[in-house]
């Protein structure tokens, strides 16, 4: 006997639309974590619903209140806001699982009331034992045994110390659903037995709590990894016995989105991948608005041969019905070379302000800086907006505008040609002849030009390379000449004569 769709499925697709977003508070955030919060938010903001944030934290082994504290960072930083939840509160608090052990235990008693539940005393030596003597293999599992035990059983099994566990009776025919994301799916009728909801002792599983607080909470859409796509199963069963005990009336829609995989095989991508922990992005310098963009993309596009979008506009444009259910691909390059194209889009003060910890961390300047590094940031932030990726480059970019010093990189001093000095030496004195307050980027190549290129005769790679080196440390810098003005007359003749004395 098979089943259709259950037509106790909600139809929500406005402002009535629900949405969650659950982790347990284990670990760092990291990527896959982040990427479910975003398309739950996206298509609560899409559809004018609400994102509710409630907290799986029963695992009292591995479960922390600073990993808790890292998740509202994390989503803070994202500006992925919620409407209800932890932090905020709302109709249906406790938000937090370890704090909602009455709810369940008065649900359970609901469940058993109605018959859908059921105590079970086998223990697994037993289930092992019968399923041996049925000549069923042992992966089958439990058997069903307890479904009709009389009270007399019952009060046998008691007598001799045993607890129960509770099991839910799953119904004997198919269970279809259609997928968001990968559409009609039915799990055949006997495919998994009558499953424990609460075990001896009271302490109610995931594959409890989880579907009773969406229940209660009144979530409309479960929008989670493909992963979780097996237990969706015994949550239409428990759904279906939640309706028929008057817990809920309506049974929510589900979506599975694609696994990301590393960068390369096709192992989904690890907690423990550097790639895949958030706060090492935000380290590594990702700006929360190119970070949001990339992991969007990952299953999902705004249109095609497009990559690089506001906030707003994926709010627009988002259906978790467009989701991809092939499996997305973490590409480090493209997310670093999307999060470039973000920081461009930055106001210049705006990208100025951002660069401050990061220089700060690198000890080149207070936070908040002096008036001094300040007007030096101001001025050397648009040099360098337009060719970085991350704002963890700011300290190796801009670092020899803080320092009274230059450290030359050992990469830096090999690429120097055999006629450094010689150029180094000329520059010095083309530069003599700058006046000190007309030391500006267009005075300082035209000085430069006609000593180097016009005088010696050389190209301009092997003219301003040896001073590039000079004035920075490095083989790449923010634009030379303009370096050299924001250093001033003084300052860039020094480090100039400074290289020629190194070589020497």
């Amino acid at each position: 006997m098979s089943a259709a769709i259950d037509p106790r499925t909600t139809t929500a697709s406005g402002t009535d639309v629900r949405v969650r977003f659950c982790p347990s508070p284990t670990g760092l955030p990291h990527v896959g974590m982040v990427r479910t919060a975003l398309y739950n938010w996206a298509y609560a903001r899409h559809t004018g619903g609400k994102l509710i944030f409630r907290v799986e934290d029963t695992d009292a082994a591995r479960d922390s209140e600073e990993s808790y504290r890292q998740l509202v960072d994390a989503l803070t930083w994202l500006e992925i806001d919620w409407d209800e939840g932890v932090e905020k509160g709302g109709p249906h608090a406790p938000y937090r699982q370890s704090q909602r052990r009455e709810i369940y235990a008065e649900v359970l008693e609901r469940l058993i009331a109605s018959g859908a539940v059921y105590e079970s005393y086998s223990t697994a030596e037993e289930i092992d034992a019968r399923n041996e003597a049925a000549g069923r293999a042992k992966q089958l599992g439990y058997d069903n045994f307890d479904r009709d035990l009389t009270d007399e059983q019952k009060a046998a099994f008691r007598a001799e110390g045993r607890e129960p566990a509770y099991r839910l009776r799953v119904p004997d025919h198919d269970l279809t659903y259609v997928d968001l994301i990968r559409g009609e799916v039915t799990f055949p009728a006997g495919s998994f037995p009558d499953f424990v909801v609460v075990r001896a002792g009271g302490q109610a599983l995931y594959t409890f709590t989880n579907p009773v607080d969406d229940a209660l909470m009144g979530i409309t859409h479960v929008i989670r990894g493909e992963d979780l796509m097996p237990s969706t199963a015994r949550q239409l069963a428990l759904y279906a016995a939640l309706n028929d005990a008057g817990v809920t009336d309506f049974v929510p829609r589900f979506g599975h989105m694609p696994l990301v995989l590393g960068e390369t095989g096709n192992k989904k991508l690890s907690k423990r991948d550097p790639q895949a922990d958030l706060f090492l992005l935000r380290e590594k310098g990702f700006i929360h608005e190119g970070l949001l963009n990339y992991l969007s993309l990952l299953g999902w596009s705004i249109a095609a041969h497009r990559d690089v979008f506001s906030r707003d506009e994926l709010v627009a444009a988002f259906d978790i019905a467009d989701v991809n259910p092939n499996p997305a691909r973490f590409d480090q390059k493209k997310a670093e070379s999307i999060n470039g194209d973000h920081i461009r889009m930055l106001e210049p003060a705006d990208f100025a302000s951002r660069l401050v910890p990061y220089l700060h961390a690198a000890g080149l300047v207070t936070n908040p800086p002096t008036a001094a590094q300040q007007a030096t940031l101001d001025a050397a932030a648009p040099l360098v907006q337009e060719r970085m990726q991350l704002l963890g480059e700011a300290p190796g970019l801009l670092g020899f505008l803080f320092r009274d010093g230059v450290a030359y990189d050992e990469d830096a001093l090999k690429g120097l040609p055999a006629n450094a000095g010689e150029v180094l030496v000329a520059s010095v004195g083309a530069l003599e002849l700058v006046p000190e307050q007309g030391f500006t980027a267009a005075a300082v190549q035209e000085a430069l030009a006609g000593a180097l290129i016009d005088g010696l005769g050389l190209k301009p790679r092997v003219a301003y390379g040896p001073l590039r080196v000079a004035v920075s440390g490095r083989r790449v810098s923010p634009p030379l000449f303009e370096s050299m003005e924001l250093l001033g007359k003084a300052e860039s003749i020094r480090r100039l004569g400074a290289l020629v004395q190194y070589l020497s």
